[in-house]
C-alpha cells in the first residue's frame, strides 16, 4: 500500500500561510521566523491539483465555444436517482440536452442502473458531465451492491491514518469504475455538540487535530487516485442543534472561536491541495448578520472568508439548494442565483434549471456579476473536468461492474477499518477475552430485536450457549421473565441493537425497559455489553460504566457484529479509542488496548497475504464433486496461523436438494473419531503420566490379560502394526438367514432389556456390547507382522480410558478437552441434542438397518455400541473439529490452556517406523507418498504434516511448518457406500493443494 505524506506546517503558523501563497520568497519567510522567534516545520502549500497549467488549453478551447446560457448551465449540478422510473430518467436527459448542465449528483440507486444512466447522459451532453455522489462511508451510502465502510465517527477512533488513506484510495477506485468524479467527502465538521441532529456519527470526532488528520488522509487517498474530494460543511456544522435539511441553524460564535476550532480542519486540507469545499446552510451573525441568510448565500462568508481571507482556490459547491435551510426563504432559481452571487462555483441540487439561468442572466444585466466572473468560474470547472479525465471521456463498462466494485481487497479493507475501530471501554479484572469455558456458564442477550442476531451467531462459533432476545416493545413483565430465565448464568453477553443513529426523543431507541433490564443484569451477573450504534448512546444508560466489559462498536452491520464477537473471545484484539467525550465515565481518547490471537479468528484470505481469487479453484473442485455426484454437499474450513480464512458450505444434505448445507451443520466424522476421541484421551493421559505408549494393552485393560492381546504394545497398536485384524462385521451375527434379527439381539421398540438405540426403531440388547468386546479379545492375530489398518483397538479404547480414569469415556473428553475448547458440537448421538435439519444424513443402509441413517452413526460396530466408540461415532461441525486440530497444531495449547502436555502431540504425530515402510504416526496419518498428487495428502504437504480421513468422506490435515489446519466434511456414502467418486476425483487432497499453490504465489 502506498504511503502518503502530509507536507504541512505545524499548528500556530496561520500568519505564515498567506505569505506562502503570495509572492513572498522563502528568504522572507525565514526572516519572519527569525524575528518572531518561531521556527515551524513546514512544507510547501499545495494548490488544488486541477489548477496545473496542463489543463488550461482544453478548458480555454471549450470555453471559447460556449454561449452565455451554456456557461451558466455549466455551473449547475442537478439531482438524479437510479432507482426511479423511466419518466425520471427522461426528464434528466431533457435537462442535459436542452440546457447543457455542468454535472449531476446521484442519490439512491444501484451501480449498474446508474452506469447506464451516466453513459446515456454523457452521450447526450455537448460537454462531458461532472458526476458526483455523497459517499462519506463509501459508495454504499447511496448505492446498493457496493462495499460499506465504517461511519466517520468509527474511523475517528483509529490510530493508523494510513488505513484511512487506503480507504480514500479504494473509494476513489470504485468511484472511477462507476463513472463518478466527485465524492462529497470527507465531513470535516468538528462534532463538539453531542445533540447535533445532522452531523454526529458523520464526523471524525470532537478533537480538531484528529478530525484534520483523518480528513487529510481520506482526502489524499481520493485525490491521489484522481477523484475530487470535497470537504464539508464549511465553515463547520459540528456545533448545531438544528438540521439544515429542515431549518436554518444559527451559530452564535465569535470569529476567534470559528478560527480556532471550526475552520482548523478546512485550513489543514487547503494547505494540502484540497480540490473542493461544500458550503453549509447556516446563519453566522458574526460573519454576516443578514436575517435568515444562510452562509451558502453570504458573500462575506463565501467570497470574503473562504476565497479572500483563507485563500481557497478550489471548486466551491453549495450544499443542496432544496434543503429547507435556504429553500424556505427563496424559490428555486432565485436561491441558485444568490448562491452564485455569493461566490459559489457550482450550485448543487438545482431544482429549476431554466429559472436559474434566467435569474443569473438578470444578475448579469443588472451588473451584479460580470461576464468575466462567470467565465472564471466556468474555466475552473472545465479545468477540474480536464484533471478528472473528462477531456477524453470513456463510457462506463457495465460488464463485471458489481464484481469489480466488490473486490476481496475492498471488502478486506472494510474489515480492517472496522476491526481497528472497535473500542474497548471496560475490562474489569481482564474479563476479556473470556477464559476457561469450563468454569463459566454464559448466555447471550440481544436487546432491541426479537430475532437471533449476527452477533449471537458469531458468539456461537466460540462456545455453545443459549441465546435470548428482548424486543424494542418489551415491557416490565418481559424484563422479569428474562431475569428468571437468566438467573443460572454467571456471564451475560449483551448486544444492544436497533439504535437510532441520530439523537431523538426515544434516546437513540433505548427504551426505559431496556435500561431497567441492563441495570438489573449488571447487579446480578457479570455482564459484557456491545453497543452497535451511535457512540453517544453510551450516555443514555445510567450505570453502564459498571459493566465488567463494554465495547463501543459504533454501528450495526453484520461485519461489526462478527468482529465484536471475535473480540469478546480473543480472536481479534482492540485498538480503537473514543473520538468524542460521552460523559464523566467515557472520555475523549478512552480505549483499552487488547491483543488478539487468543482463540481462532475468522477473516479473509487477504489477511494472510492470499488473494481470494487464487482460491477459486477450491470452489470449482467442490462444484465438480457435486456435479459428478461424488458428494451431495460438504463443509470446507482452512485456517493459517490461527486465522480461519476459508469456511464455506456447498451443496445439499442429499441429492434431492431440499436442505442446503450450512457451516454449522453436523457431520458423521467416521474414522476421524480415532484422533478426536481415543487418541485425544491417550495424549491427555500421557501428559498426566497415566498412559505410556510403551506399555501394553494388558497394562491398562484387565479384560485383555490372559488373551493374545495382553502384550500388544501401544506404540504398535497406534501405528497399526500390532497384528490386529482390520475389522469384524459384528452386525452379521445378529441376522438370520431370512434377514430378520435374532430374538436376543435387536428389537423394534425400546425396553428395559433393549434400551440402546442403534437406529430409528431399532434397539439392541443391553449386554450385547460385552459380546463385541469379547469377540475382539478372542480374535486371532494376523500371522504376519506389518502394517494393517485396524479398528479393533480403537473400539476397545473407551474401556481402556474408563479403566484408567474411572470416568465415562465421553464425559472425560468433554470435561478435559471439548468444553475448554468450546467444541460443543463434538458429540456422540447428536439426535439427542440437535434437530435433524442440522445433522447431515449418511447412507441408505440396505443391509443392516434398512433405513436412511440420519442422526445415528454410520459405522455398524459403533451403532451396536449405542453410538459411542473410539473408532467411529463422533459427530461435529468443521468449526469445532478445527478447534481440536488447532490444539494439535499448537502442541496441546489453545487459548493459553495447556490441555495436553507440551511435546506429546509433537511426539505422537511423528513417524515412528518410517524405516520399516510404515508412514504413520501414533494414531495419526502422515503423507504416505510425499509429493505424489495421488497420495493420502496434498502433493505439496510437507512430510511433517499429519491428520486423518474418514470413510463417510471426511478429512482433516495439520501442517505445522505452514501453520495450516484443514477440515473437509462430506457424506460421500449417500446414498450408498459404493459411490467411490470422491476417490476418483481425489477431491479432499486436491482442495488443500489449491491452498499450497496460492501460498506459493
Amino acid at each position: 500500500m502506498q504511503k502518503f505524506k502530509i507536507d504541512r506546517m505545524e499548528s500556530g503558523r496561520g500568519f505564515l500561510r498567506d505569505w506562502v501563497k503570495g509572492p513572498v520568497t522563502h528568504l522572507l519567510l525565514v526572516l519572519a521566523c527569525f524575528f518572531t522567534g518561531y521556527f515551524p516545520l513546514y512544507g510547501q502549500v499545495q494548490r488544488p491539483p486541477f489548477l496545473d497549467e496542463r489543463f488550461t488549453p482544453w478548458a480555454d478551447s471549450v470555453l471559447a465555444t460556449m454561449s452565455q446560457e451554456e456557461k451558466i448551465a455549466q455551473l449547475i449540478m442537478i439531482p438524479a436517482y437510479s432507482n426511479k422510473d423511466q419518466a425520471h430518467v427522461d426528464s434528466i436527459s431533457n435537462l442535459v440536452k436542452k440546457y447543457g448542465v455542468g454535472g449531476i449528483i446521484f442519490f439512491q440507486g444501484g451501480p449498474v442502473r446508474q452506469a447506464h444512466m451516466i453513459n446515456r447522459f454523457q452521450a447526450e451532453s455537448k460537454i462531458p458531465l461532472m458526476i458526483s455522489l455523497d459517499g462519506e462511508w463509501g459508495l454504499r451510502m447511496r448505492l446498493d451492491s457496493t462495499v460499506r465502510y465504517p461511519y466517520q465517527m468509527a474511523l475517528g477512533g483509529i490510530g493508523d491514518e494510513q488505513l484511512l488513506y487506503a480507504m480514500g484510495a479504494e473509494v476513489a477506485r470504485q468511484a472511477r469504475r462507476s463513472g463518478i468524479h466527485v465524492n462529497f467527502a470527507p465531513v470535516v465538521d468538528v462534532n463538539n455538540n453531542p445533540g447535533n441532529p445532522v452531523i454526529g456519527f458523520r464526523s471524525f470526532g470532537e478533537e480538531k487535530e484528529n478530525v484534520a488528520r483523518k480528513s487529510l488522509a481520506y482526502m489524499k487517498g481520493m485525490q491521489d487516485q484522481g477523484i475530487l474530494a470535497s470537504a464539508k460543511h464549511f465553515p463547520g456544522h459540528g456545533d448545531t442543534d438544528v438540521d439544515s435539511h429542515y431549518g436554518l441553524p444559527v451559530l452564535h460564535f465569535s470569529k476567534r472561536r470559528l478560527e480556532e476550532i471550526e475552520l482548523y480542519p478546512f485550513r489543514e486540507l487547503m494547505d494540502q491541495g484540497l480540490g473542493s469545499i461544500m458550503v453549509a446552510h447556516m446563519q453566522i451573525p458574526v460573519l454576516d448578520d443578514t436575517p435568515n441568510l444562510a452562509s451558502t448565500l453570504s458573500k462575506p462568508i463565501v467570497t470574503g472568508l473562504l476565497k479572500e481571507e483563507m485563500g481557497f482556490e478550489g471548486l466551491i459547491f453549495t450544499d443542496a439548494l432544496n434543503m429547507q435551510g435556504v429553500a424556505k426563504y427563496y424559490p428555486p432559481g432565485v436561491v441558485d442565483a444568490k448562491a452564485l452571487l455569493a461566490g459559489n462555483d457550482m450550485m448543487l441540487n438545482t431544482m429549476n434549471v431554466p429559472a436559474t439561468i434566467r435569474e443569473v442572466k438578470k444578475l448579469l444585466e443588472q451588473g451584479e456579476i460580470s461576464k468575466e466572473e462567470i467565465d472564471q468560474r466556468v474555466l475552473k470547472v472545465l479545468k477540474a473536468k480536464a484533471w478528472l479525465g473528462l477531456d477524453n471521456f470513456r463510457p462506463v463498462e457495465t460488464n463485471h461492474l458489481i464484481a469489480d466494485l466488490n473486490s476481496p481487497e475492498a471488502e478486506f479493507l472494510s474489515r480492517k477499518l472496522t476491526e481497528s475501530s472497535l473500542t474497548l471501554l471496560r475490562n474489569s479484572e481482564a474479563i476479556l477475552p473470556i477464559k476457561g469455558f469450563q468454569n463459566v456458564k454464559m448466555a447471550s442477550l440481544s436487546l432491541g430485536t426479537s430475532r437471533t442476531t449476527d452477533f449471537q451467531k458469531g458468539l456461537e462459533r466460540y462456545a455453545p450457549m443459549p441465546h435470548f432476545t428482548f424486543p424494542k416493545e418489551g415491557n416490565l413483565g418481559d424484563v422479569e421473565q428474562l431475569r428468571r430465565q437468566l438467573a443460572d448464568y454467571s456471564l451475560i453477553l449483551i448486544g444492544l441493537h436497533g439504535l437510532g443513529i441520530r439523537e431523538g426523543t426515544n434516546q437513540y431507541g433505548i427504551s426505559p425497559e431496556m435500561v431497567v433490564l441492563i441495570r438489573a443484569l449488571m447487579e446480578e451477573h457479570a455482564v459484557v455489553v456491545s453497543v452497535f450504534g451511535n457512540v453517544y448512546s453510551l450516555g443514555k444508560i445510567p450505570g453502564l460504566e459498571n459493566a465488567e466489559g463494554l465495547i463501543a462498536a459504533y454501528q450495526e452491520t453484520p461485519l461489526t457484529q462478527d468482529l465484536a464477537s471475535q473480540l469478546i473471545f480473543g480472536g481479534i484484539g482492540a485498538r480503537g479509542t473514543l473520538p468524542v467525550a460521552i460523559n464523566s465515565h467515557f472520555g475523549l481518547g478512552d480505549g483499552i488496548k487488547l491483543s488478539g490471537g487468543f482463540r481462532l479468528a475468522y477473516t479473509q484470505p487477504e489477511a494472510l497475504g492470499i488473494n481470494t481469487e487464487q482460491l477459486q479453484g477450491i470452489d470449482s473442485l467442490m462444484h465438480l464433486a457435486i456435479r459428478e455426484k461424488a458428494i451431495p454437499g460438504a463443509q470446507v474450513l482452512i485456517a493459517k496461523e490461527g486465522k480461519v480464512f476459508y469456511h464455506k458450505a456447498f451443496g445439499h444434505h442429499t441429492y434431492d436438494s431440499l436442505q442446503q448445507v450450512r457451516i454449522d451443520d453436523l457431520y458423521d466424522l467416521a474414522s476421524i473419531t480415532k484422533i478426536s476421541t481415543s487418541l485425544a484421551a491417550f495424549m491427555h493421559l500421557k501428559g498426566l503420566g497415566k498412559f505410556d505408549e510403551n506399555q501394553t494393552l494388558g497394562t491398562y485393560l484387565p479384560a485383555a490379560r490372559g488373551t493374545n492381546k495382553e502384550d500388544l504394545r501401544y506404540r504398535d497398536i497406534l501405528t497399526h502394526q500390532a497384528r490386529l485384524r482390520a475389522w469384524i462385521p459384528f452386525w452379521m451375527s445378529t441376522v438370520r438367514k431370512n434377514g430378520s434379527f435374532k430374538w436376543f439381539t435387536m428389537k423394534a421398540d425400546s425396553s428395559r432389556r433393549f434400551p440402546i438405540r442403534v437406529a430409528d426403531d431399532l434397539y439392541i440388547h443391553r449386554n450385547y456390547h460385552r459380546k463385541i468386546y469379547k469377540e475382539i479379545l478372542a480374535s486371532p492375530l494376523n500371522e504376519k507382522p506389518g502394517y494393517v489398518y485396524s479398528d479393533l483397538s480403537f473400539i476397545l479404547a473407551p474401556r481402556v480410558i474408563e479403566a484408567i480414569t474411572g470416568e465415562k469415556f465421553y464425559d472425560y473428553l468433554k470435561q478435559n478437552l471439548y468444553e475448554p475448547l468450546g467444541a460443543g458440537t463434538l458429540t456422540f448421538n447428536p439426535y439427542q441434542a440437535y434437530p435433524l435439519d442440522r445433522i447431515v444424513p449418511t447412507e441408505v443402509d440396505t443391509a443392516f438397518r434398512k433405513q436412511l441413517l440420519h442422526g445415528t452413526v454410520h459405522d455398524e460396530g459403533a451403532a451396536m455400541l449405542g453410538g459411542v466408540s473410539g473408532h467411529a461415532g463422533l459427530f461435529g461441525t468443521s468449526n469445532d473439529l478445527a478447534k481440536l486440530m488447532h490444539l494439535y497444531l499448537y502442541d496441546g495449547n489453545y487459548a493459553k490452556q495447556q490441555l495436553i502436555a507440551p511435546g506429546v502431540v509433537s511426539a505422537y504425530s511423528k513417524c515412528v517406523f518410517c524405516e520399516e515402510g510404515n508412514y504413520r504416526g501414533m494414531g495419526f496419518d502422515r503423507p504416505n507418498r510425499p509429493g505424489d498428487p495421488s497420495g493420502n495428502a496434498a502433493a505439496s504437504a510437507p512430510a511433517s504434516s499429519f491428520g486423518h480421513s474418514g470413510f463417510t468422506g471426511t478429512y482433516t490435515w495439520i501442517d505445522p511448518e505452514n501453520e495450516l489446519v484443514y477440515v473437509f466434511l462430506s457424506n460421500r456414502v449417500y446414498p450408498s457406500r459404493e459411490n467411490r467418486n470422491i476417490y476418483r476425483l481425489n477431491v479432499r487432497t486436491s482442495v488443500l493443494e489449491q491452498v499450497y499453490q496460492a501460498l506459493k504465489k
